[in-house]
């Protein structure tokens, strides 16, 4: 009888790599779709669903962003304080002008698991509405996707 052994993988073991997108004329959910998969670490071979194996993401030109369809002025985007009368909603349109890196954040977060593992997740990626950053010392690589 052989005994194959399942690799699991230890903390230590993890190797965190930082990479850049640039967003400038990508489409929103298919650019939101790549930067779970790596958030994840679902493009590593040691990638395990209970464990928070991915890497940093750092988003670039986010206001440059692109949606198909009749999208800016159909999706809504929605929030309440918690008081009486403090429902507000939000067109993409508005939202891209005002806050453009919250619409790629909600995209991202809502393709990430719903727990605590997912809001782990979501603090390793960094939005930017310009082209640039304050992580250059992580010397990340520019990933195209």
């Amino acid at each position: 009888m052989i005994k194959i052994k399942t690799y699991t993988p230890k903390p230590e073991d993890i190797q965190r790599e930082w990479f850049v997108i640039d967003a400038k004329d990508q489409t929103l959910g298919r650019l939101a779709a790549q930067i779970a998969h790596m958030l994840r670490g679902k493009h590593k071979p040691m990638f395990t669903p209970n464990m928070d194996t991915g890497d940093f993401v750092i988003v670039v030109n986010c206001e440059k962003i692109r949606v198909t369809g009749t999208k800016l002025d159909d999706k809504m985007y929605y929030r309440h304080s918690g008081y009486p009368g403090g429902f507000r909603s939000e067109t993409l349109r508005e939202v891209l002008q005002r806050h453009p890196e919250r619409a790629l954040q909600a995209a991202v977060r809502g393709m990430l698991p719903k727990n605590r593992l997912g809001r782990q997740m979501l603090k390793k990626l960094k939005i930017y509405a310009g082209d640039s950053h304050p992580h250059a010392a992580q010397q990340p690589k520019v990933f195209k996707p």
